[in-house]
């Protein structure tokens, strides 16, 4: 009879780059999201976005993002709401490993944009420049 394999908890430096590759992933699948619904989306829209610093001001942009898909004009967007929420969420709990400080997430009641198609293809938009800028930017999910 072979002795039971002696298995460890994950280090904290595992669990952090486990962290980062679930992050990675979910962003490639909403961007994969995006464009799907990008196929029925008017032409490209240039949009900026603010610069991927580290995981406090992705967090910050990310919640931003995450408030401005919260629409109860459409069920469109519904699945890259909830990977932004998501993926949200995995930065947060990253940063909160790493002891970066991190803002409490205000209450935001959704609203009924003026213009909701133009605004969600706007939003669709900096999301998926913002997630494009995420994978080569990867050492930034490792600061503050």
């Amino acid at each position: 009879m072979a002795a039971p394999e002696c298995t460890s908890l994950p280090t904290k430096s595992d669990s952090i780059r486990n962290n980062i590759h679930n992050i990675l992933n979910i962003a490639q699948i909403t961007l994969v999201h995006i464009k799907k619904l990008k196929n029925k989306a008017p032409p490209e829209i240039e949009v900026s976005t603010p610069p991927i610093n580290g995981l406090t001001d992705i967090s910050l942009y990310l919640e931003h993002l995450d408030n401005e898909l919260q629409s109860p004009s459409t069920d469109l967007l519904i699945q890259i709401q909830a990977d932004v929420s998501s993926l949200d969420r995995r930065v947060r709990s990253l940063a909160l490993m790493m002891d970066c400080p991190i803002q409490d997430k205000p209450s935001v009641e959704p609203r009924e944009p003026l213009f909701p198609d133009s605004e969600h293809y706007v939003t669709l938009a900096k999301v998926q420049h913002y997630l494009e800028t995420l994978p080569p930017n990867k050492d930034k999910l490792k600061v503050c």
